[in-house]
């Protein structure tokens, strides 16, 4: 009962995150289109999705105590398929074929998932996580895990290589670090609200830093990709990468497939091909939309009597007809 809970928090949030998403864009949809706009946190409708936001990803971590990082980390499916399916109300957009045909995939693989999921004792004590944290799986996968990190930012620092696979790769490795670090911290707070304190050990001081600190630069990393690349190519590169990392993760550190069967694992990794299937059909040609920006009025800026317009250039930061190389000729003569 505890796994089903921790199963059923987890979609939920999920399906907040979504839910939260497309009312901050409505909110940023509807600032533009004012007259006079206004800063977001100024919008009601804004920070009522920040609200929904703060309440889920709670949900999500009180999840992590109650369920295997295994079965819980697919489960951010649920917010793509959310999304794809609210915008068509929030803002209006077109069901396409791809929605259904990829929310069916995912939702028969979330179904797969929780029937043959791993179903291991989810009350972790300090002691437990301190031996995990020393076993001699978890050094080895530590250690490859800082290698190839440190291989991919050296090619990211050094040789400025920015490909999505680099950035994304960096982002699941911290990732990995992230869910074992959450899944431990979040028992620990469960178990010392039951009366078995946990809090006194240094365990949970480590690993609350090292979840902070994953979770920052796994942020960093992903708001490059996001700011270099299309969010329809991110989100199901970002999704297939997490959940393989967490789950290697759990398996890893927390031993969740130690005694399952040959049959259940071989079900459960079906039901995660069929979540990625789904995932990206959902984002493939998507279409990213631009809002529409006005023109400019040359008789509304003061110091200036033309009234000529120009349409702004929505695919680089200069205003105006003439390009990047052709303003650097004429400001060097």
């Amino acid at each position: 009962q505890t796994q089903l809970f921790g199963v059923l928090l987890a979609a939920a949030s999920n399906f907040l995150i979504s839910v939260s998403l497309n009312i901050q864009k409505c909110a940023h949809l509807r600032l533009v289109c004012r007259a006079e706009p206004k800063p977001c946190y100024r919008s009601k409708l804004w920070c009522c999705g920040i609200a929904l936001l703060g309440l889920a990803e709670l949900g999500t971590f009180t999840a992590y105590a109650l369920a295997p990082i295994a079965l819980l980390a697919p489960l951010g499916s649920v917010s793509v398929i959310g999304s794809a399916f609210i915008s068509v109300f929030f803002l209006k957009k077109t069901m396409r074929t791809a929605d259904i045909l990829g929310g069916t995939l995912t939702i028969t693989g979330i179904y797969l998932l929780v029937t043959f999921a791993p179903n291991v004792p989810q009350e972790l004590t300090a002691r437990q996580v301190q031996n995990y944290l020393v076993s001699w799986p978890f050094l080895v996968y530590s250690i490859l895990e800082i290698l190839i990190f440190c291989i991919l930012l050296y090619f990211y620092k050094r040789k400025a290589v920015k490909h999505i696979m680099v950035l994304l790769m960096m982002v699941a490795l911290l990732a990995s670090l992230t869910v074992i670090a959450v899944k431990a911290v979040s028992s620990m707070i469960a178990l010392s609200v039951k009366g078995k304190m946990q809090l006194t050990y240094s365990i949970f001081y480590i690993m609350s830093v090292l979840m902070a600190t994953s979770c920052a630069f796994q942020v960093k990393f992903l708001n490059q990709a996001v700011h270099l690349y299309e969010a329809t190519a991110v989100v199901p590169i970002n999704f297939v990468f997490f959940t393989t990392s967490a789950i290697i993760s759990g398996v890893i550190f927390y031993r969740e497939f130690q005694s399952a069967a040959l049959l259940s694992v071989f079900m459960f990794l079906f039901g995660c091909l069929l979540s990625f299937l789904g995932v990206i059909i959902i984002a493939r040609n998507k279409k990213e939309e631009h809002l529409q920006i006005p023109f400019i009025d040359y008789g509304h800026i003061p110091g200036e009597n033309l009234t000529g317009k120009i349409q702004p250039d929505s695919h680089c930061s200069c205003y105006g007809t003439l390009n990047k190389e052709d303003d650097l000729v004429k400001r060097q003569s």
